[in-house]
């Protein structure tokens, strides 16, 4: 696979300037999620506002669903060249050394998408995004895509429930820390693996917004699911840097505008599209919706909040210091 991408990587950069001198300029978009999610009309929505706005010398081609690369691969792909454009859940940077998007894994690490927004959104959004520059890449925008709720084939309840239990987990030190602070297993895979690791019992559980726990049918292989809104989903929009500087003036302007203009579009989506994924699982009745009181609530974040401390090291004490004043949050006090 390694050498599939890097032949790919060499040919698109072998192309880009002639691509840049014959139009159109391609953009490969990559993604993991199906086109019904926040994510792909997100996709759909930028190819066609940049399509349209760069009178066709921009041509945005979309590959949704894990079609192109799947996880492990694609932000390789990207530094190499090989596609130009992802939008990767931010705890996928920590494995080319990049920890500080770790940070966004953190449990109960915002209260609401307003304060998460601030935060991604405003200098320390920006700060982490310039850590990316050194590794070829363009932070473009974050999508805030709101909270994720816990599935399982037993009722979680209380942090008790999670003990042995096997949940999947994305490629991160921090939900790999929070799912063992209360007794799970975390079994890291790729999202294109989980819904068929769910269905034979690879795994017991997992965690996602309603948006893709719908779109990927889980709530079929799930016996119930908890509205926890334990942990913040968004993802990194991210271009390859290479690509991105080679762009002429105007339709790097044209590019920064769509760009702008889609992430609205995305922010002002997301959360209808859990509202109405949320009232279809109830409907389909095939998942029992768990909504947890004032006190199970209380349980799970101080369970879970212990990992801040844990992973302060990792993802930088004077990052998560700095959120917490954004968000005026004391984990002490709990």
């Amino acid at each position: 696979m390694k050498v599939r991408i890097l032949i790919a990587g060499l040919a698109a950069a072998f192309a880009m300037n002639a691509a840049f001198a014959q139009q159109p300029i391609v953009i490969k978009f990559s993604h993991v999620t199906t086109t019904d999610t926040p994510k792909g009309k997100a996709g759909e929505f930028f190819k066609k506002i940049m399509e349209e706005r760069s009178k066709g010398r921009v041509k945005v081609e979309l590959f949704p669903n894990g079609t192109l690369y799947k996880d492990k691969e694609e932000v390789e792909a990207l530094q190499m060249g090989a596609v130009q454009m992802l939008a990767p859940a931010p705890g996928k940077f920590g494995p080319m050394g990049v920890r500080e998007f770790e940070v966004l894994d953190l449990p109960y690490l915002f209260d609401n998408v307003a304060e998460a927004r601030r935060v991604t959104e405003g200098p320390i959004g920006q700060g982490m995004m310039k850590k990316l520059e050194s590794k070829g890449i363009t932070g473009m925008a974050f999508w805030n895509n709101g909270f994720k709720e816990m599935t399982a084939n037993k009722p979680l309840r209380m942090p008790d429930d999670f003990k042995g239990v096997k949940m999947r987990i994305q490629s991160s030190k921090v939900l790999d820390a929070q799912m063992r602070s209360v007794g799970a297993l975390p079994q890291m895979m790729g999202f294109s693996e989980l819904y068929q690791a769910l269905q034979t019992g690879v795994v017991d559980g997992q965690e996602n917004p309603t948006s893709n726990i719908y779109t990927q049918k889980m709530h079929e292989v799930q016996k119930y699911m908890t509205l926890s809104d334990h942990g913040y989903h968004g993802y990194a929009v991210i271009m390859n840097k290479r690509f991105v500087d080679g762009l002429p003036a105007d339709l790097r302007a044209t590019l920064d505008g769509a760009m702008k203009d889609t992430t609205n579009y995305f922010n002002d989506i997301a959360k209808k599209e859990n509202d109405d994924a949320l009232e279809a699982i109830r409907k389909s009745g095939k998942t029992q919706i768990i909504e947890l009181s004032k006190d199970e609530r209380n349980a799970w974040k101080k369970a879970m909040v212990k990992t801040h401390k844990q992973m302060e090291g990792m993802v930088g004490r004077d990052l998560l210091q700095s959120i917490y004043k954004e968000t005026n949050f004391n984990p002490d006090a709990l």
